[in-house]
Parts: structure tokens; sequence; C-alpha cells
């Protein structure tokens, strides 16, 4: 078990939650692995201590996935930082979005995992209000800088469908013999070049 935390330092209870759902996802490579049970256990507290912080599993997951997100988001922005030259920043964004999902394959597949999915059908939300809204601009924005004249949104979606098929893909059939040239095929493809 864990020591205690100090009179006022219940929020670090809340942290440890998501670091133990974190590690068993890591782990397992499996988001059914993430029972109450199972992160009381790995954070090292009894199960009822969860429900001070988190509701059920479905939020403990939430909870992690937005820390995915985060992390995704800062891989793609710090990739975007280096490239000076706007209109050469799309391809180090999307060697940063593809090197993220094949360092972290549990917690990529946990961004768009089955239980990210809603029982019932929704409407489309604004974009501003989804997860990963933050690395999906970075895209948008690095495509609008060769592209600014077209629909950005489209192009930007379809390079990040083709990226996501594409991390999934490989991370799927690694023993594909994989081209080495295929980013820049795809980002000339869907994007067009710069200028």
């Amino acid at each position: 078990m864990r020591t205690p935390n100090r009179r006022g330092e219940g929020a670090r209870l809340r942290a440890d939650i998501v670091a133990a759902g974190r590690r068993l996802l890591e782990r397992t490579g499996n988001e059914d692995a993430l029972t109450l049970r199972a992160v009381a256990r790995e954070a090292g507290i009894a199960a009822p201590s969860i429900y001070g912080h988190f509701a059920d599993r479905g939020q403990i997951l939430d909870a992690v996935v937005a820390e995915v997100f985060g992390e995704l988001d800062d891989a793609v922005r710090t990739a975007a930082a280096a490239e000076p030259d706007p209109a050469r920043r799309l391809e180090p964004v999307c060697r940063a979005y593809l090197a993220f999902a094949e360092q972290r394959p549990a917690g990529y597949r946990a961004l768009f995992g089955r239980s990210r999915m809603p029982a019932t059908k929704e409407e489309p939300r604004e974009m501003s209000d989804l997860a990963g809204a933050g690395a999906f601009g970075v895209l948008a924005d690095a495509v609008a800088a060769i592209r600014p004249e077209d629909d950005v949104l489209a192009r930007a979606t379809s390079l990040w469908v083709a990226l996501h098929g594409y991390a999934t893909l490989r991370s799927s059939v690694p023993v594909f013999p994989w081209p080495d040239r295929l980013l820049p095929l795809l980002v000339e493809r869907l994007v067009g070049t710069p200028g």
C-alpha cells in the first residue's frame, strides 16, 4: 500500500490514479485492463478511494487519454517550432505524429480505441470541443502554410486519415516492406508541394 497523502494533498491521489491507469495501459496494451480494482492495486490504494476522484473506469480512461493527447500535442508542436520555414513545416509535423504512434503504441491505440466511440450516434462537434484538437490544429496550420487557398480542413483531414492508417498498419503489419519515401509521397499527393 502507498503512504497516504497528507491533509490538503488529495489532488495528488488523482494524479496517482491516472499514472496507475497509464502504467496498466502501457504494460498490457489493452484499455480493458483498466478496471477499478486493477487501477487501485497498481496505485496501491483501496478501490473505494478512487470514487473521490472518478465515478467509473470510463472517467479514468478519459483522463489517461487526455494526458496522452497532451503529449501528442506537445510532440507535434515541438516539431513545428523546430522548423522555421512554414512551407517546410508539414513533413516534420507528420514525422513527429508517426514517431509518437510508434513510441507509445498502447497510448496511441487508446486515443482512437473502441471505448472512445459513443454508444449512440452523436452530431459533429466544434473542433475546439474535441480531444486532440490541438494536435490536429498544428497539422492544419502546416497544411495551410502550403495550400492557403484550398479547403484546409479537407486536406488536413485527408492527411490525418492517411497518417493514422499508416501508423496503425505499420504497427499491425511490421513485416511489410514499408517504403522509405512513403511519407513524402503522402504529403505531396494529399497536400502538394510548397510554393
